[in-house]
């Protein structure tokens, strides 16, 4: 990518000679910049349509001046054009009508403080909106208002603790109707790992809600400062009983986890090999079906994975080539749950009695998932990163689950599900209470309800890593 000016007869003189699509958004920008018709670009040196690796044409930067009366501080502006159809003609976008999204309906925007001193922004932002632009394009998965995603790194590369990323409403941009289709604009909000992990525990619109409230945190506008040292909880310890209260309010968007985990079946002996238990002593578990694979892993793609593993990928060039992002298609989040059903003919067991077993990083969202899945009509899955088992907990609101009321545990191969009553959650949580604290604590940690023929140890995490498990 290069720095570029485009002249200002680009902008007004030859605006019949711009693409509709681009002028749509250049007008919107106006709108807001009147006096800053020839903003610092940054553009793909060669063109995403003629086989450049950067899909986004252009990165535009205008300097805002902040707005005093909402205490909102001077900042640098970025504006993606290359994610909505700018040409019309089908050399990046498909062309749906004037009533459709223009290519994937949105562009990228973000909001960056501006540093004493500084006379023009940084370019980084840039190749930032890139990553995220060359996952969409490859993946063919859309951003939301609201949705999150682990970077696991600096923004900018630097020391910074802002690491990851939420996306909101830009604060200023209006939604654009072109003559390719509607455009919105989405604006990237910089957020430290604790307050990614609220978000995932609760829901991305409620941590912003929090972030506006904290002018150090992004202010009204959401402005991203990379020299931020603490986190929202640290600047208002009781910010974090907003987040616990949203979640026993409106419960949890967390529907799934990377994990340690395990599950053995009681009801079975251990040399039964037909009806094989998730685990196997000396020999290799049984692999999921390509389809419930593809179901399990999307339920994490919005997950807080466990081991520092991005729910995102960190997004570059070189990584997406080699490693696809799982998709948001058919994602078991739809709390219509029918992605649940199993689609292969796959005998579906009934389990009298089961043993769960978690390490203690999953352990402590037991009552997470209970709290603020469960209770709320929901379900959660905990897939193992040892190999194919998994583990989901459903609720009786939740339809097309394999596991019922009459028989609460039923396998799908090494998927196990779980259904438990309102009843049973509320028993539960009160002992499994002490588990939310991240704590390290003494272990093995074992709990039974005998009635319920159901027992769950949380165990060190080398009783994982052995083959014996």
């Amino acid at each position: 990518m290069d720095d570029m000016r485009p002249s200002s007869g680009a902008h007004l003189g030859f605006a019949s000679l711009f693409p509709p699509g681009l002028q749509a958004i250049y007008g919107e920008c106006r709108r807001l910049y009147p006096d800053q018709p020839n903003p610092l670009q940054v553009t793909a040196i060669v063109k995403y349509w003629l086989g450049g690796p950067d899909p986004l044409d252009y990165i535009s930067m205008y300097r805002n001046v902040g707005c005093p009366a909402l205490d909102v501080q001077e900042h640098w502006h970025y504006v993606s054009l290359g994610l909505s159809d700018l040409y019309g003609d089908n050399r990046v976008h498909e062309y749906t009508g004037q009533e459709s999204p223009s290519g994937f309906g949105f562009e990228l925007t973000f909001r960056l403080k501006r540093e004493p001193g500084e006379t023009a922004p940084p370019t980084w932002p840039a190749e930032l909106m890139q990553g995220l632009a060359r996952y969409v394009f490859q993946s063919e998965n859309t951003f939301c208002s609201g949705d999150h995603i682990s970077w696991h790194s600096p923004l900018d590369s630097s020391e910074s603790r802002i690491q990851h990323m939420l996306l909101t409403e830009d604060a200023q941009m209006q939604p654009v109707h072109t003559p390719f289709g509607l455009v919105t604009f989405l604006q990237i909000v910089g957020v430290c790992t604790e307050e990614l992990q609220a978000a995932q525990q609760w829901n991305g619109q409620g941590v912003l809600d929090l972030l506006r409230e904290v002018r150090v945190a992004g202010g009204p506008w959401l402005i991203t400062d990379m020299r931020r040292g603490e986190t929202i909880f640290d600047t208002d310890p009781h910010l974090q009983d907003r987040v616990d209260k949203g979640i026993e309010t409106d419960g949890s968007n967390l529907s799934g986890v990377s994990a340690k985990c395990a599950w053995d079946d009681l009801s079975r002996p251990p040399e039964d090999e037909d009806d094989s238990r998730s685990i196997c002593i000396g020999s290799q578990p049984r692999r999921l079906s390509d389809k419930d694979t593809e179901q399990i892993r999307e339920a994490l793609r919005k997950g807080l994975e466990i081991n520092s593993k991005s729910v995102l990928p960190p997004i570059n060039s070189q990584r997406l080539n080699q490693d696809r992002p799982l998709s948001r298609k058919d994602s078991l989040e739809s709390e219509g749950s029918a992605a649940i059903v199993p689609h292969e003919l796959v005998r579906t067991r009934q389990l009298e009695s089961v043993h769960l077993k978690f390490n203690q990083e999953s352990g402590t969202l037991l009552p997470l998932c209970l709290r603020g899945r469960l209770l709320h009509g929901r379900h959660f899955t905990y897939k193992s990163i040892n190999g194919d088992t998994a583990i989901t907990f459903v609720s009786t609101g939740v339809e097309g689950a394999f596991a019922t009321e009459e028989h609460p545990y039923a396998a799908h191969g090494p998927w196990l599900q779980i259904l438990l009553t309102e009843e049973f959650v509320d028993q539960m949580l009160g002992e499994l209470h002490e588990l939310s604290s991240r704590e390290e604590s003494k272990l093995p940690k074992e709990y039974s309800w005998p009635e319920k023929k159901l027992r769950i140890s949380v165990l060190p995490d080398t009783v994982f890593d052995s083959p014996l498990q």
